[in-house]
């Protein structure tokens, strides 16, 4: 179809040109408009998929008085493109089919094995073996590792849209998959040997729980100012480690150990190298966990490392790297922290609205005051942004876009997000809300976290402000 040109003609008047236009442009921009959604509509008529990912035509709005001219362009599918399924721009929070399926299978397992153990595991501050047994089962120990590794072989939203699911009924088991699957699972399968592929990604698929042994006392958001240090042997075949770690989560389970330690402290950061560590090595011992506000069924422990010694073979990717290694993995790990904090947002109003609509004071539902209306409307929308926030980011990891920007956003914000709406709950609840009856206290316990690890929020808007300097620049 040809570019359509409307000519409109300005007769001379009284008023000025200038002033006419100014007066008369917004229902010129809605005529053309209205004849660009006509266009539009016998496309569609002729060609039903024409919506899908279309490329575009422009029609020219132009006012002519005498010699002056103004051009605006607008726009129509072109009906001659191939506009297949695949093509079709979706919003961020439309998942796939492969995506709700593992959405929904995690939701239900949720729902039916580990939310009846909730209040038992954060009063013994243990994770059940049967829950972590569940989740190998289940496949969620092993989301983006390859089939061929034994894992299931997804992308990077699923893992995400996991990890929310678990957190709307307890954080505590969410924390153990996330780092499992965005820290461990992939600094492997991205930096990994062959060798070390072969090795640990069935096992991780499949068995052994990992943990990420990064901090230190002394080295906590200063991460690479670690004590810890890696001795080569003589011969080169070997590596001693030797050093503490400190707040290791999923330590207590672990079955494998990502440790990061300086191989040349005269390098500083440079000097720093990963290495997989099996939890039997002789020399490796896991403290006792750490009495915690929240995530209580989440093991936090000191490691210590006596004189480990761990094969040349075992070390992650290159000599020296691990700082690089550690900064990226980190990057994606905010977005699964982001998912979680929304996972944690989205549970406070599983439990909040319900009673809302059921309980009723001076003849009136609550949900139906309008101060209240107003406050879950607020929280609902704030949930939404979040939502748009993390799963955007994950769309560009997944097509290699930079996202190290909306990665701290989003972990920002949710943890906001999550704060605000654990709040919220307890008071729209009343008094029940602030025992232990409901779970709502122990959401209110559990997202503080999400302001301070895998990066504070100052540490996140310090990378923002850093990213957005650059742009201006």
């Amino acid at each position: 179809m040809q570019p359509l040109r409307l000519f409109v003609i300005f007769f001379q008047s009284s008023v000025s040109f200038n002033t006419y236009l100014t007066m008369s442009l917004p229902y010129f921009r809605a005529a053309a408009n209205r004849v660009a959604r006509s266009l539009q509509r016998s496309v569609i008529s002729s060609s039903p998929s024409s919506l899908c990912n279309a490329s575009r035509q422009n029609i020219h709005c132009t006012v002519t008085p005498s010699s002056r001219t103004f051009s605006e362009s607008i726009s129509y599918p072109d009906e001659s493109m191939d506009h297949s399924y695949e093509q079709r721009r979706l919003p961020v929070t439309q998942f796939t089919e492969d995506e709700e399926m593992v959405r929904d299978a995690a939701r239900h397992w949720a729902n039916e094995e580990l939310r009846p153990l909730v209040r038992e595991m954060d009063d013994e501050a243990k994770t059940r073996p049967e829950i972590v047994q569940g989740l190998f089962d289940h496949g969620f120990m092993g989301m983006e590792i390859p089939e061929e590794y034994k894992g299931s072989g997804m992308n990077f939203t699923s893992a995400c849209l996991v990890v929310e699911e678990l957190s709307r009924v307890d954080p505590s088991v969410s924390i153990l998959v996330d780092i499992h699957n965005t820290l461990t699972n992939n600094a492997v399968r991205f930096w990994g040997s062959e060798q070390l592929k072969e090795k640990w990604l069935p096992r991780l698929a499949t068995e052994a729980v990992s943990s990420f042994a990064l901090s230190e006392a002394g080295s906590g958001t200063d991460a690479f100012a670690m004590k810890t240090t890696a001795t080569e042997s003589p011969d080169g075949s070997y590596y001693t480690l030797t050093g503490e770690k400190l707040w290791i989560s999923n330590s207590r389970e672990a079955g494998v150990f990502l440790v990061f330690a300086n191989a040349n402290p005269s390098l500083k950061h440079k000097g720093i190298t990963a290495f997989m560590v099996d939890a039997n090595t002789e020399g490796l011992h896991v403290g006792k966990p750490e009495k915690k506000l929240g995530l209580r069924a989440s093991s936090t422990c000191p490691v210590v490392l006596n004189d480990v010694k761990v094969d040349t073979a075992d070390i992650l990717g290159e000599i020296g790297l691990g700082y690089k290694y550690c900064i990226n993995i980190l990057n994606e790990g905010r977005i699964g922290i982001a998912s979680q904090q929304i996972g944690i947002a989205k549970g406070c109003m599983d439990i909040a609205m319900p009673y809302l609509n059921e309980r009723a004071q001076f003849g009136t539902k609550l949900a139906d005051f309008q101060g209240l209306e107003h406050q879950y409307a607020q929280i609902a929308t704030e949930i939404h942004a979040a939502e748009l926030l993390t799963y955007n980011t994950c769309r560009m990891k997944e097509n290699g876009i930079p996202f190290v920007k909306e990665a701290s956003m989003a972990k920002l914000y949710s943890s906001q997000v999550a704060e605000k709406a654990a709040s919220k709950s307890i008071e729209w609840l009343g008094g029940i809300g602030f025992t232990q009856d409901l779970l709502a206290e122990k959401f209110y316990r559990d997202c503080k976290v999400g302001s301070i690890y895998e990066g504070t929020s100052n540490i996140q808007l310090q990378t923002i402000a850093k990213r957005i300097k650059d742009e201006y620049r």
